[in-house]
């Protein structure tokens, strides 16, 4: 309300007096005017009028106490945000305890506020969701958060579906925005799109082409009917309000996201799309011009031009120059920035610690330390456990400890047996499972395993049988060859059970024997028995698990002098004594929960408080409360000091000031302030927290030591963020954004050497500004990766040498895994860890700092602290940061994608990278490490997995991959002599091929009758009527494999006479009819039936009765297309046409004369047509392509009686021959199977309509095998669907007697390449059923040419005339080279190889050349050209409305432009190429093979290249197993990928991000929209060819209903 009372203030102040709007320009009364109208009409609210009114005026108005009033709502913006400030400050206690301490220091989260405080709020295109995916939100909650404050009438406007809002241009208050727009301009990284030059050069023009749209009076409101995900942009620079007119219906989830610089070009690239896609619905209120397609040709859309020519610029920093070959595309390299900081100081000296001290009676080993106490100090306590309310359950003391290991050593080594020999030997491994709440048993059984001389491997225990990392756990125990494993009574009823009621053999673990040590098994040892206590010596002491970056477990030895030796170091550096108390909130199975609490601790007879996890999470102040009751030291975590600062405004009666010595802080990558802050007033002392680093490797480091030993006062150093991510240290004075605060750690460890190398390559001696890896020689380290000397010598050791080349000592190093540096007063600080580094472009960047800034981005209230992991993911030859975190269940989209857009703003700000995927999933579906945290290798193996599933993802390609190859120029036009040379030079031949001649081939006294009548085929059905009456020629089959129609060659003859006598006595010569008739002998019949009236048929597929609203316009389209005058069916389709429901998709009144043949009268016609000439038209073939264009050609007599001709001989067709025919009968070479080869050649054919096989997939293959036809067509649909539904059935159609053996050819027939991978896997699947491998072959034909390939029957008899040819080769291109328009032969395996089949012989009298696209020469062989075809069956030509002649020249008669420039072609449409094999065909002619690549029409220019879909979908299928189906296409210049998921709809968001992975990874290209949805939604053509157009329509006219759309940025 406030929000509209000031706006209001504001116009009051801007209200021009009389005398003030006399003086105002004309112009700017004409735009109040048509504000005056919008505001009338509707067309724009309240709020947005009052604020674009106040823009108009504020130029003319006096300025208010100095400042100009243009500014005035950003100020009050400012001041607002002014106010919250000083509210969060003076809250500030309270705003402590919400943010997670243990990352960062408070300067850190002021950092990042002062960061995203920089930018505005910005909006981004958000991700569209159908409803199941989405936790159930009301419309409200879907709208854009600044309506909340608008007026009641806004609100109104929502519930009739329609957002509107606001942005005023805020320029005059950012001068630097100009600047910002040249740094986004030439700083964003490579875009998908082709980089064209621009004609704007530099980046200043954007910010005047915006200003120039704003001042543009006639852009005024715009309206959109935007699909599929009603994306709201809002460029800031158009002031003018944007209407998103919205249909409630669509209201399904479309959110809105604030904007971040990184990507704000988008805003505008988005903008731009929406208004140039085509069939998107704009309506300019000032041009009354609705159109769909159609540019509009006014002044707005040449501005709107002008923006997207702009975008069209190369996104991204110059980067050095690439020689491009014709055949590699070389991925461009980030080149250092000669600026960057540089390592200036001098090489470091290694850091040598304080000598060990010379300890009296010191024990040998730690086994004589506990006989001693256990003997000399029984009743000594050693440990207390706590249950979950913080109460003492039992005390253990050290009598008890060693009595009760004593037995457990015995019982190991004496009872437990295999076959009479013991289970157990000195050295052997044993695991060690106890949970986290019972540290009594784990210290029994450790130290029973010490006395033993048994090796324990402590380990997490396994919950379930899939715990996050437990494989590996198995393996390590594998490796170490444990074969027993202990635990306590307790634990072991818990563990999952087999159905024997044992417990459960985990994924990978070994088998082990499970032992229980509080049970009655334990038996006491007889008295002579002692255990052995030896020296400490280096053997084994223990092995301790580590998990690496990449998820797999190490088990590191520690022997037991290092562990005696390191029991010392620490006892020396944290000032232990002899019986005091400590606290472990730590796990003291590991690390330093164990090196305090359980080794050091009975060193020094110790007594140690065990705060167990469970504990913490209930109360996170119970160990403050220990420390307050037991005055004694503790060892914690920085996590378990953030808990407590979130609980202690709960207690305010403790007390900390007994805290006597020290507070041992592990592990913490930052300052302590905020809990030193808090816990100052209750009596705590700085001094007495003293960090410490530590690994499992080189275990404890560096430790601050108490104050009173004389140290130096701790350091604190702010260090540059980029200084950082160069490896060198840099103190940041200017830049107070990006910069990391961090303390010591303290010294380095007593009778240590400490120094530090470059983390990567040979480790030479860092310079002392440097950062690098820690190492560490000392006897107190681990000794080795058990059973792995290769990665112990290539990780674990190294040996530091100086840059010379000369090792720095005689002894190899530990490396510690920790990221640091040596600062002032010999103090260790440390940076991050090596598992946690991300090399980014070649910076480095640690993944607790990412976390940190991400959770310094307010507010927190969407997602959980702590639960949010951070990885590097390797896409395209660079790391690629990730981050995951998990989401609150009752955050909104809107504000979790507002968090998200926060998040992305701060690390891009604070880091300078960017984050490539930002996903947010489900409460409490992360895996879990053991002590709570995430599991960060398996959340990573997850996400690469397509296993995460979650339930927002933000991918951002465009601003973090910058390594894309230059994008291709366009070589400068060859001309046809230069060809020519380089042919002759390079020894290639012409890429010319044809097959055989027509002439020669026939010589059979039937062939020769037929061809006495060989121009007209409806000349050939009546002589055979006359000649073989009664020889049957079409056999139509129904779903159940039955014979539902027939026809001999008189009964079709008849049939035929009885049509066109109906049709004489209506219709005029040369009339087009068109016949709409589902598949059968009807449709044969009357195609005759007008041939012999005179008419020309035109087949149509009939519309499907449950889909008419997307059947029948097609059906109307070609009806009106042909001009066809009459339309010939059945009854029941003519009911259909005229039925209530064509009504609602089609103008019913408007068909042409409907004529049911159903009961046609049997009347003779009076007399048949002769055609004068046999160049006249015999019928047109309709047919909708790929591309979606609606394409009729035009087929002369001549062009049918030589496409049937040829088809005979290539065939080996006579009337002694059956084939079979399962396809679509409306066009191509499916209607000329049907309906002409069987009257040409006389064979019989028997008809299986596709459809059938809906209701019985085996319907094609078990009519193959009862009438053993040896020649069978089917499409490639027919063959998935086989397949699919027949893949599992083989066995069932076995028995049903089903056998392929008798086919010797099946040609699937096709206008693309070849499907490999399909039509091998149908070979392999039946072969069981005696289906040769050799059988199955290509066809390949197109809209020019019907066939012009086909494989010929390579078993047949008549080999010696030359029919039976070589098999199908198949040769392996580079396809990047395919990218380039360029062929480069690869082997088998290659990388990028694709394979590519050849597409059948080609046919008798068809020619084929392969020519340039551009210049129309020919091209050499083995050079990717298109397909051209000069053949006696081309069609004549286009048949379209208009006759457009020069698309019929170009197509239908082109000539080559050097060469044979006489021979007139057919342009195909189609790239391929022609090689000549080693392979002769019967006749002795060495074999061309034509390989076809794909449709000229179909391939997508990207970044200069040329991409074939079926290559980007294959890949992106492979993928995921749930990717059922792709189609790829393009909107804008952004690649659009469409997938099918055929699974839980919780994986479609999996998918966003493997998609954008694998496309980038192998075809270089950045996805832009990610749709996924339903199976069987990608429309395919009766062929099986995937509509890509119509989906692209579809996609863009919201009919999708997608499951989920996502925007990468």
């Amino acid at each position: 309300m406030a929000e509209r009372s000031s706006t209001g203030l504001l116009t009051m102040m801007l209200e021009p007096t009389p005398a003030l709007a006399m003086t105002l320009p004309a112009e700017v009364r004409e735009k109040l005017a048509e504000l005056e109208l919008e505001l009338s009409e509707g067309d724009i609210t309240q709020k947005g009028y009052e604020k674009k009114r106040g823009k108009l005026l504020a130029p003319y108005i006096p300025q208010i106490q100095g400042v100009d009033p243009s500014l005035q709502i950003d100020n009050r913006i400012q001041a607002s945000s002014q106010v919250a400030l000083q509210g969060s400050k003076s809250n500030k206690s309270r705003a402590a305890n919400t943010r997670d301490e243990r990352f960062r220091s408070d300067l850190h989260t002021e950092a990042v506020q002062a960061a995203l405080a920089k930018y505005k709020e910005r909006k981004m295109p958000m991700p569209s969701k159908r409803r199941s995916v989405l936790v159930q939100s009301s419309v409200e909650a879907c709208t854009p958060p600044d309506t909340s404050s608008a007026s009641e009438d806004e609100g109104s406007l929502r519930r009739q579906g329609r957002l509107t809002t606001s942005t005023p241009y805020q320029g005059h208050s950012h001068p630097a925005v100009e600047h910002w727009f040249n740094r986004v301009i030439q700083g964003s990284s490579t875009s998908s799109s082709a980089s064209s030059t621009s004609s704007h050069p530099g980046g200043r023009s954007l910010v005047v082409l915006c200003a120039s749209l704003e001042k543009h009076t006639d852009l005024v409101s715009f309206s959109f009917l935007i699909c599929p995900s009603l994306i709201h942009p809002r460029p800031p620079s158009i002031s003018q309000s944007i209407c998103l007119h919205m249909p409630t219906s669509h209201l399904r989830h479309h959110n809105y996201l604030h904007f971040f610089p990184s990507v704000f070009l988008y805003m505008f690239f988005f903008l731009v799309m929406f208004m140039s896609s085509q069939p998107f619905f704009l309506s300019f209120h000032l041009h009354k011009t609705h159109f769909i397609g159609v540019p509009v040709n006014s002044r707005v859309s040449n501005k709107i031009q002008q923006l997207l020519n702009t975008l069209k610029r190369p996104k991204r920093p110059p980067l050095r120059e690439f020689f491009v070959d014709d055949f590699e595309e070389l991925l461009d390299v980030q080149q250092p920035d000669p600026n960057q900081p540089k390592p200036e100081g001098q090489q470091m000296c290694p850091l040598e610690g304080e000598p060990l001290g010379v300890v009296t009676n010191w024990p040998p080993s730690l086994p004589a330390a506990l006989q001693r106490w256990g003997t000399t100090q029984p009743k000594s306590p050693c440990l207390t456990a706590l249950d979950n309310a913080g109460k003492p359950v039992y005390t253990l003391t050290y009598g008890k400890l060693w009595t009760r290991s004593q037995k457990l050593a015995y019982t190991l080594l004496n009872k437990l047996s295999s076959r009479n020999e013991p289970l157990l030997v000195p050295g052997d491994r044993v695991a060690l499972v106890f949970p986290n709440n019972d540290p009594v048993m784990f210290m029994v059984a450790f130290y029973g395993c010490l006395l033993a001389e048994l090796v324990p491997v402590p380990i997490e225990v396994p919950l379930t049988r899939k715990d996050a990392g437990s494989q590996q756990i198995g393996f390590l125990l594998g490796s170490c060859g444990v074969t027993l494993a202990l635990t306590t009574d307790a634990c072991q009823k818990g563990l999952p059970k087999a159905q024997t009621g044992e417990v459960a053999t985990f994924k990978g673990w070994p088998r082990l024997l499970w032992f229980v040590t509080d049970g009655k098994h334990v038996v006491k040892p007889p008295k002579d028995w002692h255990p052995p206590i030896r020296e400490a010596s280096n053997d084994i002491a223990y092995i301790e698990y580590k998990t690496s970056k990449e998820g797999s477990t190490m088990g590191i030895t520690v022997s037991h002098s290092a562990m005696l030796a390191h029991c010392h170091a620490l006892t020396q550096a944290c000032g232990y004594t002899e019986g005091e108390t400590i606290t472990n909130v730590l796990d003291f199975k590991r690390e330093a929960g164990l090196w305090h609490g359980v080794l050091t601790s009975v060193m020094n007879r110790m007594h140690v408080i065990s705060i167990p996890y469970s504990l913490m999470k209930v109360n996170p102040l119970s160990w403050i409360m220990k420390v307050h009751t037991y005055k004694g030291k503790a060892v914690v975590k920085s996590r378990d000091m953030h808990w407590s600062l979130l609980a202690q405004r709960d207690q305010r009666d403790i007390s900390l000031s007994s805290l006597p010595k020290k507070l041992l802080l592990i592990w913490s990558i930052s300052s302590c302030d905020a809990f030193l802050n808090v816990f100052q007033s209750r009596g705590l002392r700085p001094e007495v927290i003293c960090p410490c680093a530590s690994s499992s490797e080189a275990m404890t480091v560096a430790i601050r030591r108490p104050p009173e030993m004389g140290v130096p006062p701790p350091g604190k150093a702010v260090l540059s963020m980029g200084g950082l991510s160069h490896g060198v240290i840099r103190v940041d004075t200017e830049e107070k954004l990006s910069v990391l605060t961090v303390q010591d750690v303290g010294q380095v460890m007593p009778g240590a050497l400490v120094c530090v190398v470059r983390a990567e390559g040979i480790p030479y001696l860092c310079q002392t500004d440097e950062v690098g890896e820690i190492c560490v020689s000392s006897g107190s380290t681990g000794v080795a990766y058990y059973g792995l000397p290769g990665m112990t010598k290539n990780i674990f050791e190294t040996v530091p040498v100086t840059p010379s080349g000369i090792p720095i000592s005689g002894r190899p190093f530990t490396r510690t895994s920790l990221l640091g540096f040596v600062g002032p007063d010999s103090l260790v600080f440390v940076v991050g860890k090596m598992d946690g580094l991300m090399v980014v472009s070649g910076r480095r960047h640690n993944a607790d700092d990412v976390v940190a800034t991400a959770l310094a981005v307010e507010p927190m209230k969407f997602v959980y602290r702590g639960r949010i992991a951070v990885f590097s993911v390797s896409v395209l030859h660079d790391e690629r940061i990730v981050v995951v975190a998990e989401q609150r269940p009752d955050a909104s989209e809107e504000d979790s994608f507002q968090w998200m857009s926060r998040v992305l703003q701060a690390i891009d700000s604070i880091h300078q990278v960017g984050v490539y995927c930002l996903a947010l999933v489900p409460a409490n579906t992360l895996p879990k490490a053991p002590l709570g945290g995430i599991h960060i290798s398996e959340t990573k193996q997850r996400f690469l997995e397509g296993a995460l599933h979650p339930c927002n993802v933000l991918m951002c390609p465009h601003t973090c991959v910058t390594n894309l190859p230059k994008p291709r120029q366009k070589q400068p036009e060859v001309g046809p002599a230069s060809m020519i040379v380089g042919n002759l030079v390079a020894g290639k031949r012409i890429a010319q091929a044809c097959g055989r001649d027509l002439g020669q081939l026939e010589d059979n006294d039937q062939a020769r009758k037929v061809d006495s009548h060989p121009h007209f085929i409806h000349d050939v059905l009546q002589w055979r009527a006359q000649a073989t009456p009664d020889h049957p020629l079409f056999l139509v089959l129904n779903a159940k494999g039955t014979v539902s129609s027939s026809a001999s060659c008189l009964q079709l003859h008849k049939r035929a006479e009885r049509v066109a006598a109906a049709l004489m006595g209506r219709l005029n010569t040369g009339d087009h009819v068109a016949l709409v008739y589902p598949p059968g002998i009807d449709l044969i019949a009357t195609f005759y039936g007008c041939l012999y009236a005179g008419c020309v048929p035109v087949t149509v597929r009939p519309p499907h009765p449950q889909n008419l609203a997307t059947t029948l316009p097609t059906v109307k389209m070609i009806v009106e297309v042909s001009k066809s005058v009459c339309i010939l069916t059945t009854q029941a389709i003519t009911k259909l046409l005229k039925s209530k429901e064509a009504a609602a998709a089609v103008d019913i009144k408007s068909w042409p004369t409907v004529l049911d043949t159903d009961d046609l009268p049997r009347k003779k016609s009076p007399q048949m047509y002769k055609p004068p000439t046999p160049e006249m038209l015999a019928y047109l073939d309709f047919s909708v392509s790929t591309t979606g264009i609606l394409a009729g050609v035009k087929m002369s007599h001549a062009a049918t009686s030589a496409l049937c001709r040829s088809i005979k001989l290539q065939c080996e067709l006579y009337p002694s021959r059956q084939i079979a025919i399962c396809l679509d009968p409306y066009c191509g070479l499916g209607f000329a199977l049907w309906c002409l080869c069987s009257v040409y050649s006389g064979h019989q054919s028997i008809l299986v309509p596709p459809l059938e096989l809906e209701s019985n997939a085996s319907l094609w293959l078990a009519a193959v095998s009862q009438y053993k036809v040896r020649v069978t067509f089917c499409s490639y649909s027919v063959m998935e669907m086989c397949t699919k539904g027949l893949g599992s059935q083989t066995e069932a159609l076995r028995l049903r007697n089903v056998n392929l053996s008798c086919v010797r050819t099946c040609m699937v027939v096709a206008e693309e390449r070849p499907r490999i991978a399909l039509t091998q896997s149908f070979s392999k699947i039946f072969k069981d059923l005696g289906l040769s491998p050799r059988a199955v072959s290509t066809t390949f034909g197109c809209r020019v040419n019907v066939a012009i390939c086909l494989q010929p029957n390579r078993l047949g008899k008549l080999a010696e005339q030359g029919t039976a040819g070589p098999d199908p080769t198949t040769v392996y291109v580079d396809m990047r080279a395919l990218r380039h328009d360029r062929v480069r032969l690869v082997e088998r395996g290659s990388p990028h190889s694709l394979p590519l089949m050849e597409s059948g012989k080609i046919l008798p009298g068809v020619k084929v050349i392969i020519a340039n696209t551009e210049t129309k020469g020919p091209l050499g062989d083995s050079h990717l050209g298109e397909i051209w075809v000069s053949s006696p069956h081309n069609a004549t030509g286009y048949y379209t409305v208009y006759g457009e002649e020069a698309l019929h020249a170009d197509h239908f008669n082109t000539k080559l432009s050097f060469g044979d420039t006489q021979t007139v072609w057919a342009r195909t449409g189609y790239l391929g190429f022609l090689r000549r094999t080693e392979l002769t065909d019967a006749s002795g002619e060495r074999h061309d093979a034509l390989y076809v690549v794909g449709s000229l029409d179909e391939t997508l220019e990207l970044r200069g290249m040329r991409y074939h879909p079926i290559d980007i979908e294959t890949s992106v299928i492979r993928s995921h197993k749930s990717i059922a189906e792709c189609a790829v296409f393009t909107w804008t210049n952004l690649l659009v990928v469409v997938v099918e998921l055929e699974g839980s709809e919780q994986e479609a968001l999996d998918l966003v991000a493997l998609v954008t992975n694998v496309v980038l990874e192998e075809h270089y290209l950045i996805v832009g929209v990610v749709v996924v949805v339903d199976p069987g939604v990608i429309p395919i053509n009766s062929r099986g060819e995937k509509q890509r157009m119509h989906l692209r329509d579809g996609f863009l006219a919201d009919q999708l209903d997608p499951i989920y759309v996502a925007y990468n940025m």
